[in-house]
């Protein structure tokens, strides 16, 4: 199958779609680089270790029947936008969108259609958020949530959000993404942000896909002078995940980090690439990324920090753990720091093991069960990661979604190493 004819289902879907004036110039670029390129496959490096050709046979689009929209996340006493088999259910939210239209001229600017996920999703997206926080605002905590019922069947979507910050503007964001257990479908969505000079966002993500569903997203941040860019993200759930973040400190003085947890059960692939680009001088950068493992399954971690040559003065840390709870689970680890400045202090690092025995033989010797242990010793792995969150609300919704895949994975794969 060659690159083009991988992307013939898609391409056929974004044949059928109406295109308003507004979209008209973003949906023309993601599709011709569809056309031309289609999606990739494990020849380009940047997939050397995530086969996308599952998401390319699949079939997508068959009706299904009518059932009960599932449990939403419980309300924090926050504002929320829902969207239900990506739809914006304004019913269900309790704040006021803006239409995307408004955002028109943001559009493709920072989600080039060079980036596969990017242009798949701007040829295909029919519905998305704007959210536009004014200079000096707080908006406070604001919840995303997405969830998908089965009622269309195994649909794809292709959600377009559009965030911007002005001056010293705040805002804490946390997106969830949810669904009916084996299901088929495809989530893509793709976050264009932008932050204004002294602007501050802290977002976190939480996927918990269906375990048969595929969730490929992309998000893209442009960072002002000054401002704070916190990004954490869980990857729990799906068959299929690939979480890429691409951002860029533009200004002096700028701060990024990149944070999160891949929690990787039996018969799952999980991906976290990252490629931040240190733009101008002053500015620094922190990742640490977590990576727990059971069963027959594949973790991907792949780094880029990339120091221009006018960024003096840099400082950038990255750091990959992952954690083998199986003989049978895989982690593939790809660090990386291109540079060009000379005046700069970058670092990485990455481990991989198993659960230390010693550590497990010390608790079961105080009377506590083996099960027991090995959560404890699991969760303390993940503490580090978890803890960085600031924000109560954010932190709890994690632990939760924590707790929850472990219980889960335990009752449902055998795990190496059990009395």
């Amino acid at each position: 199958m060659n690159a083009i004819n991988n992307a013939a289902g898609f391409l056929a879907r974004a044949d059928t779609l109406s295109t308003p004036v507004w979209a008209a110039s973003t949906r023309a670029a993601g599709r011709a680089a569809l056309a031309t390129y289609g999606l990739p496959t494990r020849r380009a490096e940047a997939f050397k270790y995530t086969d996308l050709a599952p998401v390319t046979q699949a079939a997508f689009g068959a009706e299904g029947q009518a059932l009960a929209l599932p449990a939403l996340p419980a309300m924090r006493g926050h504002a929320r936008l829902v969207f239900v088999d990506g739809v914006l259910r304004g019913d269900l939210s309790n704040l006021p969108p803006r239409p995307l239209s408004d955002a028109a001229g943001l559009l493709g600017s920072l989600a080039h259609a060079t980036q596969p996920l990017a242009a798949m999703n701007a040829a295909l997206f029919e519905d998305g958020l704007f959210l536009d926080v004014p200079a000096g605002e707080d908006a406070g905590l604001i919840e995303l949530v997405s969830v998908v019922t089965g009622a269309m069947g195994p649909i794809a979507f292709h959600p377009r959000h559009v965030l911007r910050l002005g001056q010293g503007a705040r805002l804490t964001l946390l997106d969830t993404s949810d669904g009916v257990a084996g299901l088929g479908y495809l989530h893509n969505p793709v976050f264009e942000i932008s932050l204004g000079e002294g602007a501050e966002m802290a977002h976190v993500r939480i996927q918990r896909e269906g375990r048969a569903a595929f969730h490929l997203s992309s998000v893209h941040t442009a960072i002002a002078a000054r401002a704070t860019y916190d990004n954490f993200t869980l990857n729990a759930g799906g068959r299929l995940a690939r979480n890429e973040i691409h951002a860029s400190l533009d200004g002096p003085h700028a701060m990024c980090h990149m944070n999160g947890a891949q929690l990787v059960g039996d018969g799952q692939h999980a991906d976290t690439t990252t490629d931040l680009h240190h733009a101008a001088p002053d500015c620094g950068s922190r990742q640490t990324y977590k990576t727990v493992l059971a069963g027959r399954s594949r973790g991907v971690f792949q780094g880029k920090i990339l120091v221009s040559r006018a960024a003096q003065r840099t400082d950038g840390y990255q750091m990959n753990q992952a954690l083998l709870l199986s003989e049978t689970s895989e982690m593939d680890s790809k660090p990386q720091l291109e540079i060009y400045a000379d005046d700069v202090k970058c670092s990485h690092g990455a481990t991989v093991g198993a659960l230390d025995a010693a550590q497990l033989f010390y608790l079961r010797s105080r009377g506590i069960p083996q099960e027991q242990a090995r959560s404890m010793l699991v969760e303390a792995f993940l503490t580090e990661a978890v803890d960085g969150v600031g924000d109560d609300a954010c932190r709890t919704a994690l632990s939760e979604a924590v707790a929850g895949w472990w219980v889960g994975e335990r009752s449902t794969a055998p795990l190496a190493g059990r009395a």
